[in-house]
């Protein structure tokens, strides 16, 4: 008889404390049978460091993230007023991303890296110039990897970013209009955001939205719309992270429940069944993020991004297969997962 699985994380010293929603637990467990042989990958990438008791970190420039804006933004968004730009490595000219990646390739065997910036009122992020240099880098250095967050953009520059040599590209689903209003002072629709997943979709590139949950200052609303868009698209992953209070100013936000996430993952698992679907890096610390994380590995999700104390174990005891990535937990997941092929059926 298989055991019951409130029992077993009590049995992790890492989560012997972790305050479970026994129910939420219980559900999960019930659908094991459809996802608990899925394998799951824990990703440490260098964009920031990383160590805990069960897996360390990587070499610190083999995988890490740059910015074209440095720390600036224009849009400066509620749940993050531009503060995820600061660990990133300032290339605010082609020439500076170029000198960069080379320095890295030669002296720490650089394997690939992010592209990012903060964005206009309209949330685009202007790359155009920097395309030239990636085209130039991917020629002489094909074994690179490149992730690119692409913002809002329309069919032809999604066709640019793909002939530049992008390997993937990562954008935000934002599926309520008052959040896109409200946290991002934006003025643009829910249907903008599908027609910028639909471009990205009709290239080469790997497409891998992102949703955040709780975006809403930290109340769940339109993340199940944002499923459903994703659904209706070829993307080749989806990465859930959770809004982190911390980055807003203080009392804006709330910290998302537990239970509302883990509810998430289980009908992001169930709507995307034959599509990877990760946890990011970005989600609160503490006990609470060792309870998510635990809801993602007993959901089946594919991957976790700098996974909390007792993943490891709690993949074992559950039964799931793991392996380690130095790498960004959207890079290296190939056109479609073994469990969609069919190796991992139940």
């Amino acid at each position: 008889m298989t055991a019951d699985w409130t029992n077993v994380t009590r049995g992790i010293e890492a989560l012997e404390d972790a305050p479970f929603d026994e129910d939420m637990v219980e559900r999960l467990q019930k659908a094991a049978d459809f996802s608990a042989s899925r394998p799951i990958r824990f990703s440490t990438p260098t964009f920031k460091e990383f160590s805990s008791e069960e897996l360390s970190g990587c070499s610190k420039n083999s995988f890490p993230a740059f910015s074209i804006t440095a720390g600036a933004c224009a849009l400066m968004c509620d749940h993050c007023e531009a503060n995820i730009l600061d660990p990133m490595i300032p290339a605010t000219s082609p020439e500076m991303l170029e000198e960069k990646v080379r320095d890295l390739v030669l002296l720490h065997n650089l394997q690939g890296f992010l592209l990012s910036g903060g964005s206009n009122r309209r949330n685009e992020i202007a790359y155009e110039r920097y395309y030239p240099v990636i085209e130039k880098l991917k020629t002489e250095f094909p074994h690179l990897r490149i992730a690119i967050h692409s913002a809002l953009l329309d069919e032809a520059r999604a066709k640019r970013m793909e002939t530049a040599g992008v390997d993937t590209a990562m954008m935000d689903v934002i599926g309520a209009q008052e959040t896109i209003r409200d946290v991002y002072h934006l003025d643009r629709s829910v249907d903008d955001f599908e027609a910028t997943l639909a471009s990205l979709c009709s290239t080469s590139m790997e497409v891998v939205p992102h949703i955040v949950i709780g975006l809403h200052y930290g109340r769940t609303m339109g993340e199940a719309n944002a499923l459903d868009i994703c659904a209706r698209h070829g993307i080749h992953a989806l990465v859930l992270v959770i809004v982190m209070p911390f980055y807003a100013r203080a009392g804006t936000f709330s910290t998302p429940a537990t239970r509302d996430v883990g509810e998430i993952f289980l009908e992001a698992r169930q709507r995307l069944a034959n599509k990877q679907v990760l946890l990011g890096c970005a989600r609160p610390p503490g006990m609470v993020r060792r309870v998510i994380d635990s809801y993602a590995v007993m959901a089946g999700l594919d991957g976790i991004a700098f996974p909390a104390d007792g993943m490891v174990a709690l993949a074992d005891v559950i039964g799931r297969p793991y392996h380690q990535e130095h790498a960004c937990c959207s890079i290296k997941l190939g056109g479609e997962s073994d469990f969609a092929r069919g190796q991992y059926a139940a």
